[in-house]
């Protein structure tokens, strides 16, 4: 399909609000292995944002105070998850389990034959790992 000119080309970044900065940044940055691009305390609002980046996708992690919670399961209309790519599923599982994270069994995409598997933020987002 030819791409007329204006057309998406890929996605910027997804925001997440959190309901505690601190761990969550802890979460994204020391866990995941994000890098922090800029962060702003923005006074005004009492909440923080937070560039981040891993490869080309990009997060922006804010903090709102009394943030209602997402529904997350049952799952609910709207963003389902957000999968990350990784190389080597077993070993980025691993990873993350010494660090505390606990994830699903990985299982096997029965349309695409690649590992996948999901776990959660400090928020409860889903998240997931796909073996590319």
């Amino acid at each position: 399909m030819e791409q007329a000119s204006g057309d998406i080309l890929a996605f910027h970044h997804v925001a997440i609000i959190a309901s505690d900065y601190q761990r969550s940044r802890h979460f994204y940055v020391d866990v995941l292995g994000f890098t922090v691009l800029a962060e702003n305390f923005r006074a005004e609002r009492n909440s923080w944002k937070c560039d981040l980046r891993i490869g080309n996708s990009q997060i922006e992690l804010f903090s709102f105070p009394d943030a209602p919670a997402r529904t997350s399961r049952p799952e609910a209309c709207g963003l389902r998850h957000l999968a990350f790519c990784v190389k080597d599923i077993g070993a980025t599982v691993q990873r993350l389990a010494e660090h505390g994270v606990e994830c699903e069994l990985i299982r096997t995409d029965p349309y695409t034959g690649r590992l996948f598997t999901f776990f959660s933020d400090p928020d409860e987002l889903p998240l997931e790992l796909y073996e590319t």
